[in-house]
């Protein structure tokens, strides 16, 4: 097991070739050991760019970080890691902000934006995808070779930390989650030291990174299975009024009879007037309802036959080239405003939720602007990966995820609406989440235990106790030592 001691002194040892002598200034300390172990940039809080390299997709939560390193290699993250680790300094990792969770006070911001890299082996149909890159880069490159990756709903995330938290997206009945595609890791380690992840190769790091996120390091890059696929058939219906009641009401059982080939979304929407949302949408409580098929055009529009019966006032649905996955769910680019989440997993995805959810925010109560999103688990969700990972709960029928733009005044009252909303649901939810959902609502440690099996968990702190001792890894939903 890794000690303080043991931490200190391999990166001080590491770091000899610093300034010789140590500014006495705690701060001048700090930059001085930056200076010497990282060529890329590094930024203080005085700095032109500072907040700009710290600041993140969601506004929800600002950053305070000691020094903001923007790596321009692996060696420069090991080289901030190493410092992080002499100086005892909390370490965190950024991609895009998206799933920003805790403030990096006091500590060393990663942001890996410059480690942006692609690269697509299409004859062995694998990706090697670094720390920074962003899922839409991954599925442009993927598909210019008629290739597919297991992506969210957003193409906006960064791909890493998208994949590393499981990674739940409109592919997933039929292949189950990105995390159960990587084949292998390169992790920077809290001690600084660059290791291998394989299934043969540091097996219980490898088990424990995929599903526990930040938790063990900083990962540089991904080596990922993809899939052959083209094309898809997706895209959303948007019902309102009378209508939007009757496909609410109809949804669980249609659900229940679809093949695996078909991942659906039902939402229910409140969206402002403002140029990113069509005209037919603004203002105006919509369900909505998203479907991704694998298959031929025509079994598509059959098996969606009952809900376009329904008579939908907006049809986005058509073939899809693979590139323009994204365009299914439609996601904003930019947060102008703090998003607040929550989020849990549900036993069944039955009429009784259904019920539930429009007595609690159907079309006739009066709520903010924002979304409740009902999302259909079930096949290959529900199978074990089959190289083991930490990525649980495989049980659940579905997935709830409520998000409310908000300025920050009014942070108190929205947070207020969410917790009812999530008390007057929670007779059908298990009690779990699932990491990649959860905000910063989601910090406390038995909220983070819900993210996983009692029997990962267990040994999730174990393992963070063998490699993480200091819990310098710690700005996340964070796992802590046994």
């Amino acid at each position: 097991m890794l000690s303080r001691r043991t931490i200190i002194k391999g990166a001080g040892a590491a770091l000899a070739a610093g300034s010789a002598v140590a500014p006495r200034d705690p701060g001048d300390r700090l930059a001085a050991r930056l200076g010497s172990a990282v060529k890329g940039t590094v930024l203080f809080p005085r700095d032109p760019g500072f907040a700009a390299e710290h600041a993140g997709y969601n506004p929800v939560v600002r950053h305070a970080p000691k020094a903001v390193v923007v790596p321009a290699d692996a060696g420069d993250v090991r080289g901030a890691v190493r410092v992080a680790a002499l100086l005892g300094l909390p370490v965190a990792v950024q991609a895009t902000g998206h799933g920003i969770s805790a403030a990096a006070d006091g500590g060393i911001l990663i942001n890996t934006r410059l480690l942006s890299s692609v690269r697509i082996d299409p004859a062995k149909r694998i990706a090697k995808v670094s720390a920074g890159a962003r899922m839409r880069t991954l599925v442009q490159a993927a598909a210019a070779h008629g290739l597919a990756t297991i992506n969210g709903s957003s193409l906006d995330v960064g791909a890493v930390g998208y994949t590393l938290g499981g990674g739940l997206g409109p592919l997933g009945r039929k292949y189950g989650y990105a995390a159960d595609h990587v084949r292998a890791i390169d992790l920077i380690t809290p001690d600084g030291r660059p290791l291998r992840l394989s299934p043969k190769r540091h097996a219980d790091l490898f088990w424990a990174v995929r599903g526990g996120k930040s938790n063990f390091g900083v990962v540089t890059e991904l080596e990922i299975d993809l899939v052959r696929l083209a094309t898809v058939y997706g895209g959303a219906l948007f019902f309102f009024g009378d209508a939007a009641q009757r496909v609410a009401r109809a949804y669980p059982a249609w659900a229940a009879r679809l093949p695996e080939e078909m991942t659906t979304t039902l939402a229910f929407m409140r969206l402002p007037k403002s140029p990113s949302v069509p005209p037919p949408l603004q203002e105006r409580v919509a369900v909505r309802l998203t479907a991704a098929y694998l298959g031929r055009d025509h079994e598509a529009r059959r098996l969606l036959a009952p809900m376009l019966a329904a008579g939908p006032e907006l049809n986005t649905m058509g073939t899809l080239p693979y590139e323009k996955i994204g365009t299914i769910s439609n996601d904003p680019p930019v947060a102008p405003l703090p998003v607040y989440e929550r989020t849990g997993l549900l036993r069944t995805l039955d009429a009784a939720v259904v019920e539930r959810l429009l007595a609690l925010a159907g079309p006739s109560v009066k709520l903010p602007f924002g979304v409740i999103e009902l999302r259909q688990l079930g096949g290959a969700f529900a199978r074990p990966a089959a190289v083991p990972n930490a990525v649980g709960h495989r049980d659940a029928a579905g997935l709830l995820f409520i998000a409310n733009p908000a300025p920050a005044s009014a942070a108190a009252s929205v947070r207020k609406l969410q917790q009812g909303l999530m008390d007057g649901l929670k007779p059908h939810l298990t009690g779990g989440m699932a990491a990649n959902f959860m905000s910063s609502a989601d910090l406390g440690p038995e909220q983070v235990r819900a993210a996983y099996t009692p029997a990962d968990y267990k040994r999730l702190t174990r393992l963070k106790r063998v490699h993480d001792p200091l819990n310098l890894f710690r700005v996340n939903h964070n796992i802590r030592p046994a």
